[in-house]
C-alpha cells in the first residue's frame, strides 16, 4: 500500500501539532507539510501534490471561498474537513464546495484515522453529530432535495441509492447491467435535476429521501 500524502491546513497551533503527532503515529501516512492560511496552502499543494487535506476552513485565515479556490485548483486532493462548528448550513455549504468527508473536533483517534483512509479512497465519511446537524435543521439547501416536480425516473433513484451507498460508476453498472458510460450520463443528468456538483450532494438527497440511512456514514454513532 502506498502510503498516504497528507497536508494540514489549520491556522491554530495546537489542532495542526495535535494531528501532526496523529498522523505520524502511523506509518501508512506521511505529512507532507502544515498550512496556516489559505494562500499558504495554495503554495503548498503546488510543490507536494497532497493526497489528502485535513482542513479547518472554520479557522483564521481559511473560508468556504478559499476552500472552493483549493477544490478548483487541485481537484486531485481529497478533503477532509475536521472543524469545531456544527451549523447545518455551514457544513451543508462546505459538503456542496466540495468536501469529501466531515468530523468535528471532539471526534477521537480512531475515527479520524478511519475517515483518513476512507477520504483517501474517495468515500464519504460523516461523524454522528454532523449528519444530525444536517438533517434535523433542515437547512435551505436540502429543502429543494425533493422528488416532487423533478420527473426523477426509478432507474435514476436505482442509481442515486447505489452511489449513496458508496459503488463506483463501474460497479454500479454491472449491478444495473449497464454500460459505464449510461451510468455516467445519468449521474449528470441526475446531478442538473438536483442542483448539485459532486457526490455529496447526491448523497445528502438520499439521506434525505430515506434512499439509505444516515447510520451507512457513521463509524460510531455516538461520536
Amino acid at each position: 500500500m502506498e502510503k498516504i500524502k497528507i497536508t494540514i491546513a489549520d491556522s491554530h497551533f495546537l489542532s495542526r501539532k495535535g494531528l501532526a503527532v496523529l498522523l505520524n503515529e502511523n506509518t501508512d501516512f506521511t505529512l507532507l507539510a502544515e498550512a496556516i492560511s489559505t494562500a499558504d496552502l495554495i503554495n503548498q499543494c503546488k510543490f507536494y501534490k497532497p493526497d489528502l487535506i485535513i482542513i479547518d476552513y472554520t479557522s483564521a485565515h481559511f473560508s468556504l471561498e478559499g476552500l472552493q479556490q483549493i477544490v478548483r485548483k487541485y481537484p486531485l486532493s481529497k478533503i477532509l474537513a475536521i472543524t469545531e462548528v456544527n451549523n447545518n448550513q455551514v457544513v451543508s455549504k462546505a459538503m456542496l464546495t466540495g468536501v469529501t468527508s466531515h468530523l468535528l473536533k471532539d471526534c477521537d483517534q480512531d475515527e479520524i484515522v478511519e475517515a483518513i483512509y476512507k477520504t483517501a479512497k474517495g468515500e464519504q465519511f460523516m461523524c454522528g453529530k454532523i449528519v444530525t446537524a444536517i438533517l434535523e435543521d433542515t437547512p435551505d439547501f436540502v429543502d429543494k432535495y425533493s422528488c416532487e416536480g423533478l420527473n426523477i425516473s426509478e432507474r435514476e433513484i436505482e442509481i442515486i441509492t447505489l452511489v449513496a451507498e458508496g459503488l463506483s460508476n463501474k460497479e454500479v453498472a454491472d449491478k444495473l447491467f449497464l454500460s459505464t458510460h449510461t451510468v455516467i450520463t445519468h449521474r449528470k443528468n441526475i446531478m442538473n435535476k438536483l442542483g448539485v456538483n459532486n457526490t455529496a450532494g447526491l448523497v445528502l438527497f438520499a439521506v434525505r429521501e430515506n434512499l439509505v440511512s444516515p447510520n451507512h456514514f457513521l463509524f460510531s454513532q455516538n461520536n
